[in-house]
């Protein structure tokens, strides 16, 4: 149901309960100056503050009735999207694909997928969401193709193949005209097993950092580069919002092939995984040098697009996945040779537990060692299990997604989260192996289960098949027994749900002035049970967060410079008493407090 119907028909009472008033008449002011038409400003910054909503096509919403989701079902939810606040979607890759790894083994880069509609299904996507001033981000697959992609196959057909020198190709070990010989080093796939592949045609291994069914290509051909350029092209003048680069820091590999480094433990001996197979240090094969003039490259071709012809600002967003901050700073690229506008902080979404020591260091990396770049924080997406799963603790889940959402959009930045995950989606994967779609699943079962666990489909309502596709229609994946109590009908009317929450925070996240453009500060920095926070922006209230990490009640006292100790509730947990200053703020099981100092 629209919000502002929701408001006329009598509901507002029930909402004002834990908002403050003051909130909604900067909510009507802020859609009034939108609807007025953002400023070429806003158009250029809005990624900045932005809030961007994963969406997992396949499971979202299916309007054709095969069970598997379409663009024409994102064109048919972006209302409900527009009306929680998102400012862009991210599209899991939907460009045709023999589906070996759910679209991220691409055959053709400027085409859809059938199952998931056309060219012009998609273009209607675009300008829908245009009108609701949604960017669409498209998923982009630089690292491997499909082995069934026209680049592989005809440099598989030949060694003298003009294709062949997109790729990499080597010769194993010992190879003689009878036998292939070893692999060519040790490197390990992360689907299991070694990364080479034997072809018996032309008689060379090909490296695969993923699954074998996706070759890896060769990033030190610049015919490479240019075909990535001209793809990025042909999307960008389609109206797309920007890319999220998948896998990208492992463009590159050593180029001498030595074989990677054995992970030890404590004692010196050789960490294994699951499998039984050696831990590698990935030194040879991931976060080479290499990557940083690509991407300058790639950002150069984006903000072509930048310009009078095509408004408003594309946006480059990077899978991520770092050490440390200092090498997440990288990312964003040198002075005059900017790469990633976001790119993705997995540094608190990696913590997996209620630590509020990590968390505060994490934040205080974000705030002040990032040399003043947005940090895209980033908790959940569709390679890992839920919130729930990896934060909960089977009691408190609620309130704990609460605290973790809180932490979310309440810092300064850009904030990325997974569809359901603003209903309570839980991780439910398979009983049998017969049902894994996943290959890691299906590779690594019964030990690891795979990721079909958080890509169940989206829960709308509680009719058969949770609203995803026809009651009659077998879904792609099952959808989980959960659907009768967690789904968006269920929620959304009411006020204390956890849909309420996220709406209300992100409202918060675009009306109030602190929150858009504050800076984060830490507070209470010796409290070990909560985590504490303001955030302060220049002519305007300061807005202090407190966040319990802990099922015990909690009461914290903040002190905020130059401020007296007064404040105003802006949310709190559903059910929370009213803090009679800032000095004796009470917190229940995993409470969250937010309000505006006076």
């Amino acid at each position: 149901m629209n919000w502002t119907k929701r408001i006329a028909t009598g509901a507002m009472a029930l909402v004002l309960s834990c908002v403050a008033p003051y909130a909604f008449a900067q909510y009507y002011a802020a859609k009034a100056a939108a609807q007025a038409g953002a400023s070429a400003g806003s158009e250029q910054s809005w990624w900045k503050n932005a809030v961007i909503y994963e969406v997992y096509p396949r499971s979202f919403q299916d309007t054709n009735n095969d069970g598997i989701g379409d663009l024409n079902g994102i064109t048919a939810r972006l209302d409900y999207l527009k009306d929680l606040g998102v400012d862009a979607i991210w599209l899991t890759p939907i460009y045709p694909s023999p589906q070996a790894d759910f679209g991220y083994d691409i055959s053709d880069y400027e085409n859809i997928d059938p199952q998931y509609g056309t060219l012009a299904d998609f273009d209607r996507l675009i300008a829908e969401a245009n009108k609701r001033h949604i960017r669409v981000i498209l998923d982009m697959v630089m690292n491997h193709t499909s082995d069934e992609h026209k680049w592989f196959l005809e440099s598989r057909s030949s060694r003298d193949n003009p294709y062949r020198d997109w790729y990499v190709w080597r010769d194993g070990k010992g190879e003689t005209a009878t036998s292939k010989g070893a692999p060519p080093n040790n490197w390990q796939s992360m689907f299991g097993g070694s990364a080479w592949e034997w072809d018996t045609k032309t008689r060379q291994y090909y490296y695969h950092k993923f699954y074998v069914k996706q070759p890896d290509l060769n990033w030190n051909n610049p015919m490479v580069h240019q075909a990535f350029k001209d793809i990025m092209a042909f999307w960008l003048e389609r109206g797309v919002g920007g890319f999220r680069f998948d896998a990208i820091t492992t463009l590159y590999e050593d180029p001498q092939m030595r074989d990677e480094g054995v992970l030890k433990d404590k004692n010196g001996q050789p960490i294994v995984n699951l499998l039984g197979e050696p831990e590698l240090d990935n030194s040879k094969t991931d976060n080479l040098p290499g990557v940083h003039p690509v991407m300058q490259e790639m950002r150069a071709e984006a903000d072509k697009f930048d310009s009078d012809t095509f408004p408003g600002k594309r946006v480059l967003i990077g899978e991520t996945y770092l050490p440390n901050v200092a090498e997440l700073e990288k990312m964003y690229g040198p002075p005059g040779k900017p790469e990633f506008e976001l790119p993705m902080d997995m540094q608190l979404g990696i913590i997996n537990k209620l630590d509020v020591a990590k968390f505060r260091t994490r934040l205080t990396d974000a705030e002040d060692h990032l040399n003043g770049h947005i940090p895209l924080i980033v908790f959940d997406n569709h390679d890992n299990p839920r919130i729930d799963k990896r934060y909960g603790d089977g009691i408190h889940n609620t309130d704990i997604e609460r605290v973790i959402s809180t932490i979310l959009f309440a810092s300064r930045g850009a904030a990325m989260f997974y569809y359901g995950d603003e209903i309570g989606m839980k991780t439910t994967p398979p009983t049998r192996k017969e049902d894994v779609k996943d290959p890691v699943g299906i590779r690594w079962w019964p030990k690891i289960k795979g990721r079909d666990g958080e890509r169940t489909p989206m829960q709308w309502d509680d009719s058969p098949n949770a609203g995803f596709t026809a009651a009659d229609v077998e879904p792609w994946l099952p959808v989980p027994p959960s659907y009768k109590t967690v789904n968006v009908k269920a929620e959304e009317p009411q006020p204390d749900s956890l849909f309420a929450w996220y709406r209300e925070l992100i409202r918060l996240k675009k009306t109030n002035p602190a929150f858009a453009d504050g800076n984060n500060v830490l507070l209470d920095t010796a409290n070990t049970k909560v985590l504490s926070w303001m955030r302060q922006a220049p002519g305007v209230p300061t807005v202090v967060v407190a966040t319990n990490f802990t099922a015990m009640p909690q009461t914290v006292s903040l002190k905020v410079p130059g401020a007296g100790s007064s404040v105003k509730t802006l949310l709190k947990t559903p059910g929370a008493k009213e803090p009679a200053s800032l000095r004796a703020i009470p917190l229940g099981p995993f409470g969250v407090y937010i309000g505006e100092v006076e």
